[in-house]
């Protein structure tokens, strides 16, 4: 930014011409450019966006003239987000802004809103405010308390920022007023809610594309239309444990995307490079996953050491793995309002031992994680519910409880634990440097059954469309969803898909290279695929490879029954085409 100006671009650090080279190049090769925004515009008379906001009478009033307070330009006013024509204003603004620097979306920060000053404001004189020197979050307006109306000092006080500061402590004073002569007492919480809608629409008007918000602000809904990040957090081991809670938290907020700063926004004190290791290993699997610092903080970039780079290779490189299973499961929590990443009891309800946990999540309902959240810690106790649960990164190692029980797992320095549960058929593919890459490898699908399994059932699902779309829908010819089944049942295996709006995946050409079994025997004989109902003659390309299942530890019964993965690779069964695969199991 200019001067730290809302919608303006530094002559010098970012020329225009410039930055849209960089963009067009960066656009070219599949990534995306998310540039930060706060709602306090500065009071600057040559500042286009300032102008044109007075013109337009949008910012929030005290007395009949704009509020003024104080945020890292200086002195700003705040839009007025509760009336149409700020709405029409902002989305004005984005558009020219776009036009100078195209990029993919907007990250709103400071819209509780935050304020430096306090009470009531004016720009002093004989003085400049700021001044250039020192923090840039040190009030230098000149300002008195508000404390003449009951809206400003109410007679129930809350514990504001735990010290019992008046209500408009650091934010808009509480007694002015916005649109239609709204109080900002009644109105303070929708803040950041009414700005996120504003820049929904106004990113959505110009390419007609699902826009990219995230915001610091919410209230109840701002999950439809944003990402949220947790706030300034502290770069602590308590601060990474509460991570996973705050995370579950917003999940049933209806705030699915979310995901705390990895590594802390804060550092607490270098060297942060085994909290960074745990730290990226837990992140990996936020909804919303984004490593970020302050601007003063030491670098702590995931390149910085040779050991959180090998930690973020494995854990990363899972997660694009798994990008599939991760946009079904925002398309499930569009429709539904399912959280991304879930406590254990959403699975598992009628589990009270699982009710308070929270050093270990879900992503959907059948994979879990299980991070190592304390210092110099190379074993993980971990609390597995009753059933079979498989190792992602090693799918041959297998836990079987009958009750849940604690399980000390192995977790050096690069490994995270990540489990697969039985009655499972997800969906993965090869992984990538970039989404766009990752997105068009082929796919596998794990099936993942009990251990030893004479009786049963597996089912998965996968949603894929054009990712650009405003809606999340079927009906548009640009997506396909499918539902998988597996049964299990009198030695016999069988495998296979449920398509609805096939032409989007046929037309993207996806295929499903390998199919992963878990739990089960060898194949004995009679196998057979079908594609759209046709039996496929030609199987001389597949290759059948088994392995057999390691036991962390001994089962309950006292025996090892003898099971094994067995994967089917040289596969290609298109994306969008309904199958079928059966078999005999063999010894």
């Amino acid at each position: 930014m200019d001067g730290k100006k809302d919608f303006t671009l530094h002559p010098v650090n970012y020329p225009g011409p410039k930055l849209r080279a960089f963009l067009e190049k960066i656009h070219a090769e599949g990534m995306h450019y998310i540039v930060i925004n706060d709602p306090g515009i500065g009071v600057n008379k040559s500042y286009g966006t300032y102008q044109r906001g007075l013109a337009n009478d949008v910012f929030i009033k005290y007395e009949g003239k704009p509020f003024l307070a104080q945020v890292w330009p200086g002195a700003v006013h705040f839009p007025d987000f509760l009336n149409p024509k700020t709405v029409e204003w902002w989305g004005d603004e984005i558009r020219r802004f776009h036009e100078l620097a195209p990029i993919d979306g907007l990250w709103i920060d400071m819209n509780e809103v935050s304020n430096f000053c306090n009470g009531l404001c004016t720009i002093p004189k004989g003085r400049i405010c700021p001044n250039g020197t020192g923090p840039g979050w040190i009030c230098c307006l000149d300002c008195k308390n508000v404390t003449k109306t009951k809206w400003d000092d109410p007679p129930y006080k809350i514990n504001a920022s735990g010290i019992q500061a008046p209500i408009g402590y650091k934010t808009i004073a509480t007694s002015a007023t916005h649109y239609n002569g709204v109080r900002e007492y009644d109105a303070h919480s929708l803040y950041g809610f009414s700005e996120t809608i504003a820049t929904h629409k106004g990113l959505q008007a110009i390419e007609g594309k699902r826009p990219f918000i995230l915001t610091r602000a919410t209230f109840v809904g701002s999950g439809h239309y944003a990402a949220h990040w947790t706030g300034d957090n502290k770069g602590t081991w308590e601060d990474l444990k509460y991570s996973i809670s705050t995370v579950l938290n917003f999940g049933i907020f209806g705030v699915p995307m979310v995901g705390s700063d990895i590594c802390g926004f804060y550092p607490a004190a270098p060297p942060l490079e085994e909290l960074c290791n745990r730290w990226i290993q837990v992140g990996a699997f936020y909804p919303f996953s984004r490593d970020h610092a302050n601007y003063y903080s030491p670098r702590q970039e995931l390149y910085q050491w040779k050991s959180v780079t090998k930690s973020s290779r494995n854990a990363l490189g899972m997660r694009y793995k798994l990008l599939p299973y991760l946009y079904t499961l925002n398309y499930e929590a569009h429709k539904t309002g399912a959280p991304i990443v879930r406590p254990l009891f959403f699975t598992f309800p009628n589990i009270p031992e699982l009710y308070e946990l929270s050093t270990q999540f879900l992503v959907g309902s059948n994979v879990m994680v299980s991070p190592v959240l304390e210092k110099a810690k190379t074993k993980v106790s971990a609390l597995f519910p009753p059933g079979t649960w498989y190792s992602l990164f090693d799918m041959t190692q297998v836990i079987v409880t009958k009750e849940p029980h604690y399980r000390s797992l192995d977790a050096p320095l690069h490994v995270v634990n990540v489990h697969l549960y039985q009655n499972t058929i997800l969906p993965m593919q090869r992984g990538g440097m970039l989404t766009k890459e990752a997105r068009m490898t082929p796919f596998t699908i794990v099936v993942a059954f009990p251990l030893g399994a004479s009786e049963g059932v597996a089912k998965g699902n996968l949603f894929l469309d054009d990712d650009e779309l405003p809606e999340m829908k079927l009906g548009n010819g640009k997506s396909t969803y499918m539902d998988f089944h597996a049964t299990t049942s009198n030695g016999t295996v069988k495998i296979w898909s449920e398509v609805q709006e096939s032409k989007y995946a046929l037309d993207k050409g996806w295929y499903i290279e390998k199919v992963t079994v878990l739990g089960l025997n060898g194949i004995g004989g009679a196998f057979d695929i079908l594609v759209d109902g046709s039996k496929v003659e030609d199987t001389s390309k597949l290759e059948f490879e088994t392995e057999e299942h390691k036991f962390i530890d001994k089962l309950e019964d006292g025996g090892h029954k003898k099971s094994m993965m067995l994967d089917i690779k040289g596969l290609e069964l298109p994306i969008g085409k309904n199958f079928a695969m059966s078999w005999k199991m063999g010894i």
